[in-house]
């Protein structure tokens, strides 16, 4: 190959290989709008099919009831980790009283953190942004949690507690919130 070739300072791969490092950091107005362009009906088609997938999608049937433990197991103000309605929801149970027993998912509904019972101040709460969180109705007390935390509909069937159902948290009253917005963001 050397006797077809000039010879030269530059490598071989330098010859055949013509681009100008300078002239690849410059981005046009027409190549950062089609790349504006392209990014933007991208998101909007990743949109209509989600919506379809929600307009078209079948609610499943409700889930099956499960045994979550025994009445006596838990003492008062303790807590139990527990999965309903699939493998992948995490839920809370707390026994508020003597006989009273609430159960809540465990995802909290602003970043869907993990959340916890704080049984000193009789509440839930999310370390991620300080949000907190009834525990009598799951609505939330302060922070920036947008909606109550789903509920778990719970049955005692002889010394049996059962998960029945998941209820979903009603509007939120925004006058009762303490301290709302994210302590985060703020600083």
């Amino acid at each position: 190959m050397s006797l077809l070739r000039r010879p030269s300072a530059l490598p071989l791969w330098r010859d055949e290989i013509t681009i100008d490092a300078a002239d690849e950091r410059y981005v046009t107005r027409r190549q950062f709008t089609k790349f504006l362009v392209l990014t933007s009906f991208g998101m909007f088609v990743g949109q209509l099919w989600i919506l379809a997938r929600s307009l078209f999608s079948r609610a499943g049937a409700p889930p099956a009831p499960m045994v979550i433990g025994r009445a006596g197991d838990l003492a008062v103000g303790a807590t139990r980790v527990f999965q309903f309605p699939s493998p992948n929801d995490p839920c809370l149970l707390i026994r508020m009283g003597a006989e009273s027993y609430v159960a809540y998912s465990q995802k909290c509904t602003h970043l869907s953190c993990a959340v916890y019972f704080d049984a000193e101040k009789r509440r839930i709460e999310c370390p991620c942004h300080e949000g907190a969180f009834s525990a009598t109705d799951g609505r939330p007390l302060q922070g920036p949690p947008p909606r109550p935390l789903p509920r778990i509909r719970l049955e005692r069937r002889g010394d049996e507690l059962m998960a029945t159902a998941v209820e979903e948290g009603g509007p939120l009253d925004v006058a009762g919130i303490v301290g709302s917005g994210c302590p985060r963001a703020r600083g």
